[in-house]
């Protein structure tokens, strides 16, 4: 069973904690450097204010996980987590078996703090340890070494019941070999979780920057590939199959509150930077709050809430975030929601042709989903799927 049932009701909370430490070059998050300590108390009302401003637009709702993400959110004291915990718990109700993930860097002191985090209310941690060698993780811009990520796992499995790490392959010079010696080592700590990501230049972020001049090159597609599928055999043997394009569980281990997102269900996202997606009688709602900190704060603080730009979804939008989302589960979706709100519906005959050149399969609960070859071309699997074209053929 993955996680939760599609058709269950869910709904998620994220909270985005902005701060970090340092800035890694490879990332385009909203993640901001603050050389003075953040006031944290006075951040935590504001957080207070935007969540009782969701929830006044979404009541009612019974939050079946909470994920805390950033930035840096293992910077915050465990203080401030339970406060953020309560308020929430104050504004809607948190089932019972609420999920409650916090992103955490794996450092010594960060690390010893797992304990209180714990007793705060969250009950699962997911670690961004990123490689397993030590120039590797220099070379990321990670502040922690191989021997402090590895104390980091073994310590959260001992506190937690549930912990997740990520890794970057696909780095620069690296080859199969390598990865599959990296990777053997990641499958011995046994997490019931991983997010497994090739590294991908983004624009704005040092490393596009060097990538330009032609000082950073990472693999081609042939390499790319063989990486990825080395990827997915070695996690499939070790239990840990791929539900998502990137990440990797143990069955019934997988993240609910990334399945919030990925099957098209409901969330409020609060903090600087943060998205949401809610259904309210108007239609489907999207949020976004402003990304600077002290500007975000400033407004939400004055207003009630830092949102910056809302407005609801057309039925075509909807429709793409489905697919696009969709397609990237294991799981698959059904086209038949899509269909009910796109101008552009999935055919028979546009399902046959992909199928014919094995990117696509049809599930027995009439589920479609991308094959493991799909998953390498997703981009052209989701742009045949969405063409107004009523069908293909291998010309087209």
């Amino acid at each position: 069973m993955m996680g939760t049932e599609p058709d269950k009701p869910a709904f998620g909370v994220y909270v985005h904690w902005p701060f970090c430490a340092a800035k890694c070059p490879y990332c385009d998050f909203n993640s901001h450097v603050r050389h003075q300590p953040v006031d944290q108390n006075t951040f935590v009302e504001a957080y207070g204010r935007e969540l009782s401003h969701m929830a006044a637009i979404a009541p009612g709702r019974t939050v079946t996980s909470i994920f805390f993400g950033g930035g840096t959110p293992s910077l915050m004291e465990p203080a401030t987590v339970g406060r953020i915990l309560d308020q929430i718990a104050r504004v809607w109700h948190v089932d019972p078996n609420c999920e409650v993930s916090m992103e955490a860097n794996p450092s010594s002191v960060e690390a010893e703090r797992f304990r209180s985090y714990r007793d705060a209310g969250v009950n699962r941690v997911s670690l961004g340890v990123q490689s397993l060698d030590d120039a590797q993780l220099r070379f990321l811009g990670r502040l922690h070494s191989a021997s402090e990520a590895i104390t980091a796992i073994e310590l959260a499995r001992k506190t937690f019941n549930r912990i997740s790490f990520d890794m970057i392959y696909a780095r620069p010079g690296q080859h199969v070999s390598h990865w599959e010696q990296e990777l053997r080592q990641v499958l011995d700590l046994a997490a019931d979780h991983l997010s497994l990501y090739q590294l991908t230049i983004e624009p704005q972020t040092p490393f596009y920057q060097l990538h330009t001049r032609g000082k950073l090159v990472i693999p081609d597609e042939e390499l790319a590939a063989e990486l990825y599928e080395t990827t997915q055999a070695m996690t499939r043997e070790a239990g840990l199959a791929a539900y998502e394009i990137s990440n990797h569980a143990a069955a019934g281990s997988e993240c609910r509150h990334n399945l919030v997102y990925w099957r098209g269900q409901d969330y409020a996202g609060v903090g600087p930077g943060a998205h949401g997606r809610l259904s309210t009688n108007e239609g489907r709602l999207a949020t976004a709050t402003l990304r600077n900190p002290e500007d975000w704060w400033q407004k939400a603080m004055v207003e009630g809430h830092g949102i910056d730009e809302q407005f609801v979804l057309s039925r075509q939008e909807q429709a793409d975030e489905r697919l696009l989302m969709g397609l990237r589960l294991a799981e698959g979706f059904a086209p038949g929601g899509y269909n009910d709100l796109s101008e552009f519906p999935i055919t028979e005959d546009k399902v046959a042709f992909l199928q014919s050149i094995e990117l696509l399969e049809t599930l027995k609960n009439g589920h479609i989903r991308a094959t493991p070859k799909g998953f390498l071309l997703l981009d052209a699997v989701v742009a045949d799927l969405a063409s107004p074209l009523e069908k293909l053929s291998p010309g087209q």
